[in-house]
């Protein structure tokens, strides 16, 4: 197993998203919480790419949140699962309706938080939590609305706390990633600080574009 993983961490550090999905898919049906984390992530990975069909990512998506279930269940002390989990469940959340996704708000935000208590240095998964404060400050009225019919007091938040949680993100690692520059920028806009909005836009513009992600901040 370990061997794998060694083999899986190197594929992910060279962005060889098909090789490491081909690699970790014969081990689905492990009982290693270690190796199923990684599975959901990968799947997770190539439904992202451009080059895969609407049909493929939808199983994918289904089948990385499995995957991320299975390795809870396993351990359910692993950081990385409970974050996984989380991404996962966000993702099959748009192919089920705002109904969904919002009912499944506060399990995602639980796990995110499992995470951190955890792994407390764990910059991704902070910064996680920054993106669903933003989403829940900044959500429309209807979807309020459907929150209210589904929540005796519904989950709210505000940019003030999506902004702790992003600068919290950069303190634990910082420069870490283009997206976290890109919504300092973007909260500190909301809360109509243009000096320091300019200041963490110019941040994620100038960021190295690395990922596919980087390119489209």
């Amino acid at each position: 197993v370990e061997d794998v993983i060694e083999q899986a961490d190197y594929l992910y550090g060279s962005g060889e998203t098909e090789k490491l999905y081909r690699l970790l898919v014969q081990h689905k049906n492990s009982d290693d919480a270690e190796l199923l984390w990684r599975l959901a992530r990968s799947s997770r990975d190539l439904a992202q790419l451009g080059s895969t069909s609407a049909e493929e990512k939808k199983q994918l998506t289904y089948d990385s949140l499995e995957y991320a279930k299975k390795a809870l269940e396993k351990n359910e002390s692993n950081s990385a699962a409970h974050k996984w989990y989380g991404i996962c469940l966000s993702d099959v959340g748009d192919y089920e309706g705002i109904k969904t996704k919002i009912g499944n708000a506060i399990i995602i935000k639980d796990h995110f938080q499992r995470a951190i208590e955890l792994n407390p240095k764990d910059a991704t998964t902070i910064h996680l939590i920054g993106i669903w404060c933003y989403s829940f400050a900044e959500m429309p009225w209807y979807q309020r609305k459907i929150a209210a019919t589904l929540f005796a007091t519904p989950p709210t938040s505000t940019f003030q706390e999506a902004l702790r949680y992003f600068h919290m993100a950069e303190e634990a690692d910082p420069n870490f990633y283009s997206k976290n520059l890109l919504f300092l920028g973007k909260t500190y806009l909301k809360l109509n600080n243009k000096k320091m909005a300019l200041l963490w836009l110019s941040k994620a513009k100038e960021y190295p574009a690395q990922t596919e992600e980087d390119k489209q901040v």
